[in-house]
């Protein structure tokens, strides 16, 4: 079953990193949990037997992780000084050595990905007349909670500072933070990729994969036409995974400026390089014109993250907080969305509109003003009446001590 499953697959408009999760699928989990049955005699039951089965491996895993930590932490606290210490230690790593290594569990996500991968294979078949009835339909799972961006406010940078924890995977910086991120980073190299990523939001492979035949400065504007893919360690080029990726983003005067000086950079280096230069035609490049590799582009961002001392973020956080900017300068949704590339409007407000805290505090202001409650009139009425008795009694008793003075002046003079 799974390897016609595999062929069908392959013949389609897939990705190659896409067919080696396919292939990991097939080859992790479909092929030895229900490979031996005949796709015609395959049930529902035999799918539900399949994933109770990764979650009891899920809780094995669970178990030999814990106990492989704790016997490192147990390690740890042994000394290094002495015979029997020495003779602890040494047995205790033959025991660490015998243990399982760390393992990853099979989470939700990828449970859903099993389950979409067997889905598709199976309507292949019953588009072949193979099979009529498709299981993987059927079954039902835990649903994939995505992780909300939160921001990076004073509370939370504080309670960072303090344990080291980060509140969700997706962190958002507040303006201020990211501007004192692209101070720090003025002077790096890639400084133009910090600036496009974090004020119009370009995915990563975006950014490594923009030519400058779809950049227009002179119009304030570039084209996305396609993207640097990562597949394991190895880079390929690549069409937008969607048609909403293929679009237009425009450019401020800010943004076209920085755009110009890393052009006037990169000509520089290309006379540098001479006849060795590599001339693949892209924005951002090595010093020799090759490509980006996504993958130290993102180890970079990191390093510099750290040295800055803000807060942590991943370099995808950037684009949620330039989605983030955008919604909270009052840009309509839509024009968000177009930017970023997203399909439905719905994909932006579910996951990019992490509200900065003066943004939702000017929210909650504006709608309280517009329930007139009674007791609130009242409570506002009773104020102004006795801010307007304050002003009068000190009125009265500036007037009075005026009056006074006036008299001692008064007798002073007789």
């Amino acid at each position: 079953m799974t390897d016609s499953t595999k062929t069908d697959r392959e013949g389609k408009r897939i990705r190659r990193s896409g067919l080696n999760r396919y292939d990991t699928d097939i080859r992790i989990h479909l092929k030895p949990r229900i490979g031996h049955h005949r796709l015609d005699r395959l049930r529902v039951s035999h799918l539900s037997e399949m994933f109770t089965a990764i979650a009891d491996h899920n809780a094995e895993i669970l178990e030999q992780n814990a106990q492989r930590r704790a016997v490192l932490e147990e390690l740890a606290t042994v000394p290094w000084k002495g015979a029997a210490p020495r003779a602890r230690r040494k047995s205790m790593k033959v025991a660490i050595d015998a243990m399982p290594p760390f393992r990853r569990v099979t989470g939700p996500a990828t449970r859903q990905r099993i389950k979409a991968t067997l889905r598709a294979a199976l309507n292949d078949a019953i588009a072949q007349q193979i099979i009529t009835f498709n299981p993987a339909a059927h079954i039902e799972l835990d649903p994939v909670r995505k992780p909300k961006a939160l921001v990076w406010t004073d509370e939370r940078v504080a309670r960072w500072r303090e344990t080291g924890e980060k509140p969700s995977p997706v962190m958002v910086w507040t303006p201020e933070q990211t501007g004192a991120f692209l101070d720090f980073v003025a002077e790096d190299r890639l400084y133009t990729m910090w600036h496009l990523t974090a004020f119009r939001g370009l995915r990563r492979g975006e950014a490594c994969g923009q030519p400058w035949s779809e950049t227009n400065l002179d119009r304030g504007s570039l084209t996305v036409t396609g993207q640097l893919v990562q597949d394991g360690w190895d880079v390929e080029t690549a069409e937008p995974k969607t048609d909403s990726g293929f679009r237009v983003v425009a450019l401020d005067d800010d943004t076209v400026g920085v755009l110009k000086r890393h052009r006037d950079r990169q000509e520089a280096e290309r006379a540098e390089w001479g006849s060795a230069w590599v001339n693949t035609g892209l924005v951002f490049t090595q010093e020799d014109g090759s490509w980006l590799h996504p993958g130290k582009v993102t180890d970079l961002f990191d390093r510099l993250v750290t040295a800055s001392g803000l807060p942590p973020i991943r370099l995808h956080d950037l684009r949620h907080g330039a989605a983030t900017l955008m919604l909270a300068a009052g840009v309509d949704v839509k024009i968000v969305s177009d930017t970023l590339g997203h399909s439905d409007t719905r994909i932006t407000r579910d996951i990019y509109q992490s509200v900065l805290p003066h943004v939702g505090k000017n929210a909650a202001e504006a709608t309280a003003q517009l329930v007139p409650l009674q007791r609130k009139a009242e409570a506002e009425e009773a104020a102004r009446k006795a801010e307007k008795a304050r002003k009068k009694a000190k009125r009265a008793k500036k007037t009075q001590a005026e009056g006074k003075k006036k008299g001692k002046r008064k007798k002073s003079k007789k």
